[in-house]
């Protein structure tokens, strides 16, 4: 049951010396490299949602059946975007701000001319531990003939033996590496143990990894490290790169917390043998300087590096502390700065390389191809040897190259024939490679979706982007259900615990058909309770290593589209067999705790069970139970929401099966943590809070809560504010992930869950849709037969309280002496291999995996959300609302909209026709219309933005045409219905446009206009611009 319903590339072409005379070339010269610069340059600014973990199926599936993920432990907690600091004054939440970089001579970030971004790279020499050689980075363009003489743009890798020796001595790290969707040349990664995440700036420093993999990196020294963002520095409006906390940031923890730790199979095909350059110790070495690499943001302005930078252990440091503590120690100490470092090795290649999607840039191509049409002989050449560029949708990965040879039949004759239309096509490609003489990786395409503008191939891709396996289940699968129609077998039924004669309900959305869990209340006595918990026993069906679960272990989750489902289970098992489905009877696990008036479990039992629903019920009826009379006792409930009602026994479910199956089974338990949320980022919301007037208490996860719930109250008459607030404390909190208990022996304070307030939890309550629910009951069922065993031995024990249990492993109270018996020890031994139990290994795989599946349904759910809002924008071309102002600053502003729920931002540097006044003292923004046009940009080349990209200006006697955003059209849209009538009236109120001069602070309400942007010639993204009206218009 599901409840519910969130680098700068520069393709300089170097031109092919053509056999002609010279003054051919002189007179063609100019023109091509007018088309050649202007068209190959060209940078994707767009910017997206996107998604994560993608494989292609049939690696995917083999890695399933065998069980042998080699992907790293490294838990997938997610936060926002740790960024850089900002030199730019900008007033907003506490994860809203800007980030300016001023250019110079020796830059590694970007500078926007004309339109594109260049990169002002300083070569730079790096070195792995033991080296001697030199080598230096250049910037040379991506040839266009094979095996030509190149440049070395990145430094080689670091062999395998130097990484080891680095991870051993603490003089490098492991970890996963994540780039900010709004600036590409900006990545992050994760070191356990160190409270902030190191920043890799640069295409250089990021030496040809990609988001989600797994690399070493070098930490610089302290002095090389940039400033804290939010730190305070001089405003400028310089060229900038920006970046800002709206985009989460997945932090995956280090294998290397300690020396030793995280060392790399020597076999890692990601790294070579040859030699880079780079100081033989570690972040803290005081005597080894790179001069060329070493320079920091200071007051807004570069500093070069010098010795004096470098700093080695701080003053009272202790000399025996390891390399994490070491760092952790110094972020501590400097709380402004942020760590650097450079990435030295891929120890292991994102499974995203083998899923991107795009869109070819052809016409470059269809123009260099004219220039030598008049050359028969050269054609033949240029098929051969010639490339077009692919843009990814997902802004965080670069442009790439593909030759035109490695195209696909059919895409490569259209472009022989000249057919311009496959630019508005999306494609699939895999990234093949990226040498150290490229800018760019390689990437080869295998196929197109169709046009860029239709859903249905949108939808297509964004499976394929999420490696999300859509096809019918196989014959194999198949077979390995009951044929129908079926009955439980009376066996089966015997060795149950018979319940059909309790009545058991299911309360569920009114369009669910997978029920999987249901509740039973009984009256006990005046002040005691029976519920019960019934969970559809799917573990009868899909049974280990077979065909079914194995397909089951790789698609891991339901996936939930808004107008489509995509089932981990067969239907068979899923809607009929499995679903707790009224009227028959049904195999279940099932859990009765006995309450008393205030809520206390007095004693429990869980076993397997048949059951026979006698309703189904929404949450609308059971609402109505709660409000107008129960079908039993309602004193236990005392007029909950139905929704919390049926949370709350869902969770004492889950939380009762983590404690059983962790207590029989220490070592291979699949459980599910909540790490504590980013405690800086936490203390800024807090502090956010504190300067409006609001209480909030972060001192534990429960006064969180109970902080919120009052702020709820308090901000009744400002419903949007409190949105805002409950968006932005969610920032700081990180993912929850799954786990293997054995994994984590050493350190059970990391155990808990922090958003539940919990110190043991699980999923156990949907295992129609969820494949860690079924290893889940595995090992309950392990658990149960354990004890059965155990208790012929010893029918009833006596506990320390006098106290008489029937239970020895899954009561209230766990009899550890009969666990550690001979007895004990070969009965949960033979019943975990009767069950199924993975190792503790191979568990910790299954666990990593099940993380990166769910969190891939996750981003295709989202990105199939953010479709249907750009298929009814696209519809109704410009819609209106008011929005709220989250952040604010001299370049641009994030607003938020209520009625979408999401955030923006709107851009008004440099508009033509547009004059901006920031007033830093006061964080007031005022935006007036120029008396006079500006053409150019100053201090370099390019024109200004047009008015239009940053207001929709009408004229007032034009305001009677105007659209809204009305409470049906939201409605459809969340319930994915976009055929809407263009003749529906529009019940939202008048939006009244803004007037010029218009002045903006922090949480101003402003009105917007929205606006689909690309689709045929780009990625998708709901566009905002100010809704302004005048005279001058």
């Amino acid at each position: 049951m599901r409840r519910g319903s969130g680098v700068v590339e520069s393709s300089v072409i170097v031109e092919r010396v053509d056999d002609v005379d010279k003054e051919k070339k002189k007179k063609r010269r100019s023109n091509r490299r007018s088309k050649h610069n202007s068209a190959f340059n060209s940078v994707n600014e767009a910017r997206g949602e996107t998604s994560d973990s993608l494989k292609s199926d049939d690696k995917t599936k083999n890695f399933v059946s065998s069980m042998g993920y080699s992907s790293s432990k490294q838990g997938l907690e997610m936060t926002s975007n740790e960024q850089t600091t900002s030199n730019v004054g900008f007033s907003s939440m506490p994860t809203m701000h800007i980030n300016e970089r001023v250019g110079s001579a020796c830059d590694d970030t970007a500078v926007d001319v004309g339109g594109s971004i260049y990169s002002n790279s300083c070569p730079e020499s790096i070195a792995y531990p033991g080296s001697s050689k030199l080598c230096t980075d250049g910037f040379l363009p991506f040839h266009q003939f094979e095996g030509s003489f190149r440049k070395k743009l990145f430094a080689p890798y670091w062999p395998m033996e130097a990484v080891n020796e680095a991870l051993e001595k603490g003089e490098a790290f492991k970890a996963l590496f994540r780039v900010n969707a709004h600036n590409r040349l900006e990545a992050y990664c994760k070191i356990d143990g160190v409270p902030t995440d190191v920043l890799v700036n640069g295409m250089y420093s990021q030496n040809r990894a990609v988001e989600g993999d797994i690399v070493v990196i070098k930490v610089d020294p302290l002095g090389l490290w940039t400033k804290m963002k939010g730190s305070n520095g001089s405003s400028n409006n310089s060229t900038v790169v920006e970046d800002c906390n709206l985009v989460q940031e997945v932090n995956g923890l280090a294998d290397n917390s300690e020396k030793g730790k995280g060392k790399v199979d020597a076999n890692c095909e990601h790294s070579d043998g040859r030699s880079g350059v780079l100081p033989d110790k570690g972040f803290y070495d005081a005597t080894q300087v790179t001069r060329t690499a070493a320079y920091n943001y200071v007051n807004g302005h570069h500093q070069y590096g010098s010795e004096s930078l470098h700093v080695g252990l701080l003053p009272g440091q202790n000399q025996g502390m390891n390399s994490v503590d070491q760092l952790a120690s110094m972020t501590i100490r400097y709380p402004l700065k942020r760590p650097t470092a450079k990435v030295v090795a891929i120890v292991e290649k994102s499974l995203r390389r083998n899923a991107i999607v795009g869109f070819l840039n052809v016409k470059p191509w269809f123009s260099y191809l004219e220039l030598n049409r008049k050359d028969a002989k050269k054609n033949s050449v240029i098929l051969d040897h010639e490339y077009v560029t692919l843009t990814p949708t997902d802004p965080r990965f670069p442009k790439m190259v593909v030759f035109v040879r490695d195209l696909p039949v059919s895409i490569k004759k259209r472009l022989e024939d000249g057919d311009i239309t496959i630019e508005t096509e999306l494609l699939a490609a895999q990234i093949e490679d990226w040498s150290a003489e490229s800018s760019f990786p390689c990437a080869r395409v295998s196929h197109s979706f169709g046009r860029g503008s239709d859903l249905e191939p949108q939808i297509n891709a964004i499976l394929y982007e999420n490696a999300i396996h859509c096809a019918d289940f196989s014959p194999q699968v198949l077979s390995c259900l009951p044929s129908t129609p079926w009955e439980i077998p009376s066996k089966e039924i015997q060795t149950r615990r018979d319940l059909r004669d309790v009545c058991v309900f299911t309360i569920d959305p009114p369009t669910a058909s997978d029920l999987d869990d249901a509740l039973s209340v009984e009256k006990l006595s005046k002040d005691t309770f029976r519920v019960g918990v019934h969970i559809a026993d799917v573990s009868y069906f899909v049974l280990p290593n077979t065909a079914l679960d194995v397909e089951a272990r790789y698609r891991s989750t339901s996936v939930y589209l808004l107008q489509r489902k995509i089932q981990m289970l067969p239907s068979l098992l899923s809607e009929e067999l499995g679903s707790l489905n009224p009227g028959v009877d049904r195999l279940s696990f099932s859990m009765f705790w006995e309450l008393n008036s205030m809520g206390d479990v007095l004693d429990r039992w869980i076993g397997r069970t048949v059951i026979r629903s006698c309703c189904k019920l929404s949450y609308r009826h059971a609402q109505d139970f709660i409000q107008d009379g129960v079908p039993y006792d309602s004193n236990l409930i005392e007029r909950m929401d139905s929704n919390f009602l049926v949370e709350e026994f869902m969770l004492l479910a889950n939380t009762t099966a983590a404690e059983i199956i962790s207590r029989a089974f220490p070592d291979s338990a699949l459980l599910r943590r909540h790490p504590e949320p980013n405690m800086r980022k936490l203390k800024e919301f807090e502090a956010f809070c504190r300067k409006h007037g609001l209480a909030l208490d972060t001192s534990s996860s429960g006064q969180f809560h109970q902080s919120l719930e009052k702020l709820r109250e308090k901000l009744k008459g400002d419903s949007v504010f409190f949105d805002i607030l409950i968006s932005y404390a969610s920032k700081p909190m990180q993912l929850a992930s799954y786990f293997c208990s054995g994994n984590l022996k050493d350190n059970l304070n990391d155990w808990g869950h922090y958003g539940l307030a919990v110190p043991l939890y699980t999923h156990c309550t949907s295992p129609l849709r969820r494949y860690p629910d079924i290893v889940v009951h595995r090992t309950l069922a392990a658990v149960i037969e354990a004890e059965e065993l155990c208790m012929k031995h010893r029918r009833v024990l006596k506990c320390t309280d006098g106290k008489v249990s029937k239970h020895c492993f899954t009561g209230i109270y766990f009899d550890k002496e009969a666990a550690d018996s001979p007895q004990g020890q070969e009965a949960l031994s033979n019943a975990a291999l009767k069950h199924g139990i993975p190792s503790p290994d191979l568990l910790g795989d299954v666990a990593a995996y099940c993380n990166e599946r769910k969190l891939a349904s996750r981003h295709a759910e989202d990105a199939c959300e953010k479709l249907y809002m750009w298929v009814l924008l696209k519809r109704r071309e410009i819609l209106l609302s008011d929005a709220r102002v989250l952040g604010l600053g001299p370049r641009f502003m994030s607003v938020y909209i209520q009625k979408l729920a999401i955030e923006r931002r709107i851009y008004y540097d440099e508009v033509e026709g547009l004059t901006v006044e920031w007033l830093e003292s006061t964080s007031t923004l005022v935006l007036s219309l120029a008396g006079h046009k500006r053409l150019f940009k100053r201090g370099g080349p390019g024109n200004y933005m047009a008015l239009g990209n940053a207001a929709w200006v009408v004229n007032p006697y034009d305001l009677s045409a105007e659209t809204g955003i009305d409470d049906c059209d939201a409605t459809r849209m969340a319930n994915g219905e976009v055929a809407l009538s263009d003749s529906e009236p529009n019940s939202k109120p008048w939006v009244d446009p803004g007037a010029f001069p218009l002045t903006v602070r922090m949480l101003s309400t402003i009105p917007v206009a929205l606006y689909a942007i690309g689709g045929d010639d780009g990625p998708l993204e709901i566009g905002v611009r100010l809704y302004m009206s005048s005279y001058l218009k």
